[in-house]
């Protein structure tokens, strides 16, 4: 075979995709032991999907998809799982003679000569995407042999309880390739399913979740005994709802794992939450706030006092921006303390409480005494009861800026909402100085879609909130986001700044109508508002904010 020595930024440059000056400036920010091409796509320069296209046109290596393909266990067999984790390639078939392997760097000259030695086959590379490749290895290596292992343990020892040594090993190694596809995909929860005949494992990614894997009835007690282990839990008990908590390292990524446990019918159901917790401190800039709304949200927390609430359903973000406002406001001549249950993120120089009922510590009881450590800013985890309400609203009137969550769909509901709970108007009016309402919407993949004419529909729709639409990114699906057409998600948000003239409506006991119409003439915009504008910048798309506002 003969080699093309070419490296990649000339191959980019040579095909228009990148400038001399990009690859200069891409080289100044690389990471020691990153690869040009990984730099280019994280700094935005190129896409995946453009690199591969750029190498299968001047290499001549075609560019395939690996779920095209049925991974056969005896090709497998020819590379072993630590070449293919540390190469990323992956044995896909046999052709005229030669063993097809799909690699995610085809200028990686030696690995031919590597192959060719390692299987005794002569060797023809294909091009995959590093991601497919890293799914596939998971997947296949790790989890399938690792399952077959435990079964082939079960059916010899005829022992469904697979507590045995020689257990261990292929169970532990199953349960972490769980994780570390979990962690790969940025999946947010993992549910462990028991059904009558089977369990299933299914993913959340981008707030959707997708059946990963089935496993046979007889892997049901082992991998709960095995999550439960990993969480501190008591492997025992299986007629009570458990809670547990753990931090572990997950490919080199420090990982928060909460898990949760709940008895049903055919078993004990396990749900984790995925914590990444290098990725979670985000800052407001990071957010996706608009202009208008994060000068104005940046002038809200720069109030010396007053009550600022975060709004929307669970699973929506509202943690990570009232930790991305503390942030901001957390310096030395602060004194920050935060009560929560739980405590999702440990910051610096943040004094954190964790809600502990059993013991009697309460969000009411620990925010009383948090007055007495002498706060500048406190944040409530959630206000869930009057009782929590009426302190929160006391430590705002007495000179303290206090943040916390509520479950309501809109930021003008909250104000009715802080009502209903007991708290009169004119207190609600002093003390409340602004709400944040935000929706979590899956974000178009930029690897695969295209510009499309807007239907009449849609055009009618975004009319109707005062907006102009020519054309929509619609995602077609690739291997880069799983031919689902999403990759990532982005929040859309809805700012209430409580002014004069709100202030006045609540004393008055005005309607939510009231409140909307003095709000609209203050610019404010609503969530439905936001997202369209994110539709016609192709971030998102129709559905994605029709489905979280609706």
């Amino acid at each position: 075979m003969r080699r093309l020595k070419k490296r990649i930024g000339d191959i980019l440059t040579e095909t228009g995709l990148v400038t001399p000056e990009q690859i200069d400036f891409a080289l100044s920010v690389k990471e020691p032991d990153e690869k040009l091409g990984d730099t280019l796509i994280r700094i935005g320069y190129v896409t995946e999907n453009q690199v591969m296209e750029a190498l299968e046109l001047q290499l001549g290596v075609k560019k395939i998809t690996l779920s095209d393909y049925n991974l056969n266990e005896s090709i497998l067999r020819l590379i072993s799982e630590d070449y293919a984790r540390d190469n990323l390639v992956v044995p896909v078939a046999f052709e005229e003679g030669k063993l097809i392997v799909a690699v995610a760097d085809p200028l990686n000259y030696y690995v031919v000569d590597d192959l060719r030695l390692v299987t005794g086959y002569n060797v023809k590379l294909v091009m995959a995407s590093r991601s497919e490749i890293e799914t596939a290895i998971s997947r296949y290596y790790g989890i399938n042999r690792s399952l077959d292992q435990i079964i082939l343990n079960y059916n010899e020892n005829n022992n469904e309880e697979g507590g045995n040594e020689a257990d261990d090993t292929p169970l532990i190694r199953l349960v972490n390739q769980l994780l570390l596809s979990a962690v790969k995909q940025n999946a947010s929860d993992i549910h462990i399913d028991p059904q009558e005949s089977e369990v299933i494992v299914r993913f959340r990614v981008d707030g959707v979740l997708g059946i990963e894997k089935r496993f046979p009835k007889i892997m049901e007690k082992q991998l709960i005994s095995r999550f439960k282990i990993i969480s501190s839990l008591d492997i025992t008990e299986n007629r009570r709802p458990q809670d547990g908590r753990i931090k572990m390292v997950i490919e080199n990524t420090q990982m928060d794992l909460r898990v949760s446990t709940l008895p049903t019918v055919n078993g004990e159901k396990i749900v984790l939450r995925l914590l990444n917790l290098k990725n979670s401190l985000s800052s407001l800039n990071k957010l996706g706030l608009n202009e208008m709304s994060y000068k104005k949200l940046q002038k809200l927390i720069q109030h010396p006092n007053g009550i600022i609430l975060v709004s929307g359903p669970t699973g929506s973000g509202k943690s990570s921006s009232l930790y991305a406002c503390l942030n901001e406001l957390n310096h030395e001549d602060v004194n920050i303390i935060t009560v929560e249950d739980p405590v999702e993120l440990q910051i610096k120089g943040i004094n954190q409480v964790q809600v502990n009922p059993d013991i009697g510590l309460t969000f009411a009881n620990g925010l009383r005494t948090i007055l007495r450590q002498d706060p500048n800013i406190i944040m409530i985890g959630e206000i869930r009861d009057t009782e929590t309400a009426q302190i929160a609203v006391r430590a705002s009137l007495t000179g303290h800026l206090v943040f916390s969550t509520i479950h309501t769909n809109d930021s003008i509901g909250t104000v009715t909402r802080l009502v209903d709970m007991g708290i009169d108007p004119f207190l609600v009016a002093s003390s409340l100085s602004g709400v944040v309402a935000q929706r979590l919407v899956r974000r178009t993949c930029r690897e695969c879609g295209e510009w499309k004419e807007a239907t009449i529909r849609e055009k009618e729709l975004f009319e109707s909130v005062g907006l102009h639409i020519d054309k929509v990114f619609t995602p077609k699906g690739c291997p880069m986001c799983n031919f689902k057409g999403y990759s990532g998600r982005i929040a859309i948000f809805e700012i209430l700044d409580i002014n004069e003239e709100i202030r006045s409506i609540i004393n008055n006991n005005g309607t939510e109508q009231d409140i909307k119409r003095a709000a609209i003439r203050n610019g404010t915009k609503f969530l439905i508002q936001d997202g369209f504008e994110k539709v016609i910048q192709g971030i998102t798309t129709t559905e994605e904010v029709l489905r979280v506002t609706d």
